[in-house]
């Protein structure tokens, strides 16, 4: 069997495109233009690449973006303080928190200040609550870009097992409650979990998240199971790669998506989507 690769920056250049449109719309309708605050803690140089790419995004389509750069050694309750005053500034629509955020901060409660109005990248407890509700408002957006991608080439999940290997609260566990919601039989696996190999055999659809370079190989693996790969491994020579070894895995699998160009462009194209959802639920009226 081969692949279908699933091509997540084709598919991210369509959306873009629809969104750019409901944006002109807006304006010719003189509506508010969708305004999204980024704030960048430290010096991390990955967080500032994302943040390059996510103002890009935003700048293509017409959303404005502003970014509040910090130094590493900010105090908490200074963050926390900013993130109040955004809360309260009706020209801003979205907030987002670029992660990791230094050692000595605490990102729960910072992420917790965030309006839930306004929390873009679905991370509020009570966002994060209504998906376990089943009644999603702001969705986590790497969790909602891959169900659009699952979405948009009509690949039916409704009663399959899946499989997500990595609990971490951006993607694991949001990616667990909307695979429930699609109606999977949904396992997380972590770093405690044994005989990993065991169900990893079993899936019908793989999501791995664990940030180790093609640590999934494709002799695991069911045939004709789907593999989503959210993992981004910078190797020594250069190479990205994803968290599943594709080579091994490509002629197994019967969809998969490739890194780079698969699951992180509908990441970005989510956080565009909910943006603008923000404008039209909170701010059209």
């Amino acid at each position: 069997m081969i692949s279908k690769i699933i091509n997540g920056k084709k598919i991210a250049k369509k959306i873009q495109k629809k969104l750019k449109k409901k944006i002109l719309k807006r304006k010719m309708n003189k509506l508010i233009i969708p305004k999204l605050a980024v704030l960048l803690i430290g010096d991390n140089e990955s967080s500032k690449i994302y943040i390059k790419n996510k103002k890009i995004a935003c700048k293509k389509i017409g959303i404005i973006s502003k970014t509040y750069t910090f130094p590493q050694k900010i105090l908490e309750i200074d963050i926390i303080k900013k993130i109040k005053k955004l809360n309260t500034n009706k020209s801003i629509h979205g907030i987002l928190v670029q992660l990791p955020l230094p050692k000595k901060i605490n990102t729960l409660k910072v992420l917790r200040e965030i309006s839930y109005k306004k929390d873009v990248d679905g991370f509020h407890p009570l966002n994060i609550g209504l998906l376990c509700q089943r009644n999603p408002n702001l969705r986590a957006c790497t969790p909602l870009g891959i169900m659009t991608l699952l979405k948009k080439y009509k690949i039916k999940i409704q009663g399959i097992n899946a499989l997500i290997i990595g609990a971490s609260n951006i993607v694991g566990r949001p990616m667990m409650l909307e695979l429930l919601l699609a109606g999977c039989t949904t396992t997380i696996a972590h770093r405690f979990t044994k005989n990993l190999y065991q169900y990893i055999k079993n899936a019908d659809l793989i999501v791995i998240a664990i940030g180790k370079a093609n640590f999934l190989k494709g002799k695991w693996i069911k045939e004709g199971a789907i593999i989503i790969d959210v993992g981004i491994n910078r190797l020594k020579n250069g190479k990205i790669v994803g968290d599943a070894d594709f080579n091994s895995i490509y002629k197994k699998a019967s969809y998969i998506t490739p890194v780079p160009g698969g699951v992180g462009p509908m990441t970005v194209t989510s956080l565009l989507k909910n943006t603008i959802y923000i404008c039209e639920k909170y701010h059209d009226r």
